[in-house]
């Protein structure tokens, strides 16, 4: 058994929840926030993450299954801004992020698709 309720592993209550991608893990003992589609819809969810010992399935649960709880519309923002502070930096977000500020490189790019669509347009049918 893990020492808390993984969020990635939580997809209830399934009638409602699809397409979970958590955006902070706090770990055991504190929260979680997701991105996630609540009846088709886009929204956001939290839950508390539990721990082993206490509440292992964190909470929201119902029938010993682990929930997500749908963040009203007016807060979705304030809490991804926040998730996003605490979230830890990937390494992928790490790359995309120096790849951005090489201000060469993205000239480059630039130039090369630019040329590329000009290309296409000229292209004979």
């Amino acid at each position: 058994m893990t020492d808390y309720c993984d969020p990635k592993t939580v997809t209830g209550p399934k009638r409602h929840v699809s397409n979970v991608q958590v955006i902070y893990d706090g770990g055991p003992d504190d929260c979680a926030i997701a991105r996630l589609d609540w009846d088709g819809e886009p929204g956001v969810g939290i839950r508390w993450n539990g721990n082993a010992t206490d509440r292992p399935l964190g909470s929201p649960q119902s029938r010993g299954h682990p929930f997500w709880f749908r963040i009203p519309v007016e807060f979705t923002d304030v809490i991804l801004q926040e998730a996003r502070k605490l979230a830890p930096e990937t390494e992928l977000d790490a790359a995309y992020r120096e790849m951005a500020s090489d201000t060469g490189r993205e000239q480059e790019a630039t130039e090369w698709s630019q040329a590329l669509i000009g290309d296409a347009a000229n292209a004979s049918r």
